[in-house]
């Protein structure tokens, strides 16, 4: 059985999200949960959480074991970038880009 977590419009750029997801991906769930508690990286925080919302969902949707839970897939896309303005000299402006992504965590039994 697959359980499924999204995370929608969250302020991390897609390419610093997916260098953590490609590490997790097709790892056990606990594997999974040390590498991003140890990971500095600010994707891991938002990823550890949304993979904890993954095992959660599939605990109590699904009745699903954790202990044979696998990361099947992890997709980052690009969501909405926010645009901004900065003020230069003689009243120019620079615009600044805030990138978003959308995380989606897919999560599969082991099948023995």
């Amino acid at each position: 059985m697959e359980t499924r977590a999204y995370l929608k419009g969250t302020r991390l750029s897609p390419q610093k999200a997916s260098l953590v997801a490609d590490q997790i991906r097709g790892k056990s769930v606990d594997k999974a949960l040390d590498f991003l508690i140890f990971n500095k990286q600010k994707g891991s925080a938002v990823i550890k959480k949304l993979l904890d919302s993954a095992i959660a969902n599939a605990e109590n949707n699904n009745n699903s074991d954790i202990d044979k839970l696998l990361v099947k897939s992890v997709i980052v896309n690009q969501g909405m970038r926010l645009k901004r303005m900065r003020a230069r000299a003689r009243g120019r402006a620079d615009r600044i880009i805030k990138p978003t992504c959308h995380i989606e965590i897919t999560l599969a039994e082991e099948s023995n």
